[in-house]
């Protein structure tokens, strides 16, 4: 009676113990299924948050180089004959305001501006390179020559001599700024703020008569 009653009491035992360890595995199912769940979930917040920043705060916008001014120095040009001798000397000055319009910062190299007479290049001048904070903006400058030489060299002279007799010399400028955008300077992306200019010149009274601006950008 002893034996069997030893024998109950520790079938008894055995079972409470599968029953505890049963149960123990089942929590560690549930919290190991918690976890996944939990991990799953955080995931795919974080990918939502940063898809919603990268259309949004990390998204690149163009920055925009536009001109803001433009003036005339020098002395009005002169034609003499019979032999023809042209005297010309004349800079244009340009004032550019270049607008950064991304949540970073956009750091820019040197940049150039050229000046074109009937299609030929007739004067560049150097822009130094800089830095825009986010969401900032800063002018830039810079001054062409317009050479002479080069116009006399490279375009229709008649058609430059009936320009200067009618009063109206039309320009063209483009200048051209590269630089990169800088995103917690992890994420950077390349950007070009181009500007284009045509300008009429009223040559006697030495003004700007009009000009015509657009300006893009490639990224």
């Amino acid at each position: 009676m002893e034996e069997n009653g030893q024998a109950i009491i520790s079938e008894r035992k055995h079972k409470e113990e599968s029953e505890q360890q049963e149960i123990q595995k089942q929590r560690r199912r549930r919290c190991l299924r918690a976890c996944c769940l939990v991990s799953v979930i955080f995931v795919l917040l974080i990918s939502i948050v940063i898809l919603i920043l990268a259309l949004t705060v990390f998204k690149v916008r163009q920055p925009k180089a536009t001109v803001v001014s433009a003036k005339l120095d020098g002395v009005t040009p002169r034609i003499s004959f019979p032999v023809i001798n042209i005297q010309l000397n004349v800079s244009l000055d340009l004032q550019l305001n270049v607008e950064n319009k991304n949540h970073a910062s956009f750091k820019h190299g040197s940049g150039k501006s050229l000046v074109s007479y009937q299609g030929n290049q007739i004067g560049e001048a150097d822009i130094p390179p800089g830095f825009i904070p986010a969401m900032g903006s800063t002018t830039v400058s810079c001054k062409l020559t317009l050479d002479v030489d080069e116009m006399a060299s490279k375009t229709d002279l008649k058609g430059f001599i009936d320009d200067v007799l009618s009063g109206t010399l039309v320009v063209e400028t483009r200048t051209r700024i590269p630089g990169r955008v800088n995103f917690l300077k992890i994420f950077k992306k390349h950007a070009v703020a181009i500007s284009d200019c045509k300008i009429t010149i009223a040559v006697l009274a030495l003004k700007i008569q009009s000009q015509e601006c657009k300006s893009k950008t490639k990224l």
